[in-house]
């Protein structure tokens, strides 16, 4: 069989049990599965979480830059069990790594993945030895991008880029690896791969946000990592139907997207608990004050579920895998009580049937450090 003409139906998709209907996805790339590398990666079914009171100042919004580098430090060595963080990034990392950070900006400039978190990021790429000319700053929409202005933060050889130069253009897209599938009857029933990961990226690090999500229950490393990865996703839901319980993880097995995510670094400083993603009512937000790490995205978003979870349940606000049609609402006004889609939180452990990572709690080693 031709590569480029490779098909991944309905049929190999996991059976889980009273899940939604799947619709008939077909996947075309010539790229194959490096042995080894990518998700759910080396740590499969481990998080290092590391929660500091010191990282921000809730009063003015400011994060410290300073505890933010400890923090690095200290999940990287977590994660990994070396006593230098150099090490522990060299375990992902050589000098001859082409690497793309793939930040969240979707709620910015208030809420993204903190420019004082990736600045620190590029300081430990740059550490292991990758040039600057080499790293690449990156999310799809580039207005988003110029509210954080990313490029204040690190050396001016790095690179900060966004896909599409103006909103639907496709230059920055791979025309010849796609997920195709229909939906709703629309018009474009492809959803292609960002070009920067297929060709010039061989490793990427992921940096998602701890995000409720209207549709897909929350926003942590596997919709980042895949919507955030590819054009023409937002057609996944409409009215109160959303396919976010299916498109998410097949969008994020796609290769070599796959295989070139090689880390997670989950932005907790600040989160939003409803009304994500573009959500910026102050009301909504909240402060964990933590970072996560790991290798295995579904176990990170396993564990961000329960964060968003105990949050709502602080605040008297419906849990997201409440599927009742009273808690639907059209409206575009935000009201903790509703909401305009029928939340698939349950994508999280689809993906874990697709072989991304592990879902049971029970399988699952958090390494908890307090700085």
């Amino acid at each position: 069989m031709d590569r480029r003409g490779f098909l991944s139906l309905v049929a190999a998709t996991p059976l889980l049990g009273n899940e939604p209907k799947v619709p008939a996805y077909r996947i075309v790339s010539k790229y194959e599965a490096v042995p080894g590398q990518g998700m759910p990666g080396p740590y499969r079914g481990q998080v290092a979480r590391v929660h500091s009171e010191g990282a921000l100042d809730v009063d003015t919004d400011t994060a410290n830059p300073a505890r933010v580098k400890e923090m690095l430090a200290a999940g990287m060595k977590e994660l990994t069990g070396e006593r230098d963080a150099r090490d522990a990034w060299a375990k992902f990392l050589s000098p001859d790594d082409v690497v793309g950070i793939k930040v969240n900006c979707s709620g910015a400039p208030r809420i993204m993945s903190s420019p004082e978190v990736v600045a620190g990021i590029v300081e430990n790429v740059m550490g292991v030895g990758v040039a600057p000319e080499r790293i690449t700053i990156y999310e799809r929409f580039p207005d988003q991008m110029e509210t954080v202005n990313y490029g204040k933060y690190v050396p001016a050889k790095v690179n900060v880029a966004g896909v599409e130069g103006q909103r639907g253009a496709i230059i920055g897209y791979d025309p010849y690896t796609y997920v195709e599938v229909d939906f709703f009857g629309e018009d474009d029933t492809r959803s292609n791969l960002v070009r920067m990961v297929s060709e010039r990226f061989t490793k990427i690090i992921n940096v998602p946000n701890m995000k409720e999500h209207q549709a897909a229950g929350v926003t942590g490393c596997l919709k980042n990592i895949a919507y955030g990865d590819f054009s023409n996703v937002a057609r996944s839901h409409r009215f109160e139907k959303t396919n976010t319980y299916s498109f998410i993880g097949t969008l994020a097995s796609v290769e070599p997207l796959r295989s070139r995510t090689v880390l997670s670094v989950m932005d907790g400083l600040r989160g939003v608990w409803h009304g994500g993603p573009f959500n910026r009512d102050k009301k909504y937000r909240f402060y964990p004050k933590m970072m996560q790490f790991g290798t295995d995205p579904v176990a990170m978003d396993r564990m961000l579920l329960e964060v968003i979870e105990a949050k709502r349940k602080q605040e008297g606000a419906p849990s997201l895998w409440d599927r009742s049609k009273e808690h639907l609402w059209r409206s575009r006004q935000l009201d903790p009580q509703h909401n305009i889609f029928i939340r698939e939180p349950g994508h999280i452990e689809y993906a874990a049937g697709l072989g991304l990572g592990d879902y049971d709690i029970e399988k699952i080693k958090l390494k908890a450090v307090e700085l």
